[in-house]
């Protein structure tokens, strides 16, 4: 069975990235920025965006969205 770490990087790797929701939808991760902790201490670059998007009443929203860093 895969750790959370390693399905967040599974799930990047196939997708390009993750949001919060995707992570619990998806995954069944509640605290995805903990995670996202965890793996910058393990090494892995990672970066943040910030997505706009609207909520179920139109109201605009801003979330993060996590990739990899490009390496050269």
């Amino acid at each position: 069975m895969k750790s959370q770490c390693e399905k967040i990087i599974q799930y990047i790797k196939d997708f390009g990235g993750i949001t919060t929701l995707q992570a619990f939808q998806d995954l069944g991760i509640t605290r995805l920025s903990g995670r996202i902790y965890d793996l910058k201490r393990m090494g892995y670059c990672l970066k943040s965006e910030t997505v706009t998007g609207k909520n179920r009443y139109g109201e605009k929203t801003h979330y993060a969205k996590y990739s990899l860093e490009e390496t050269a």
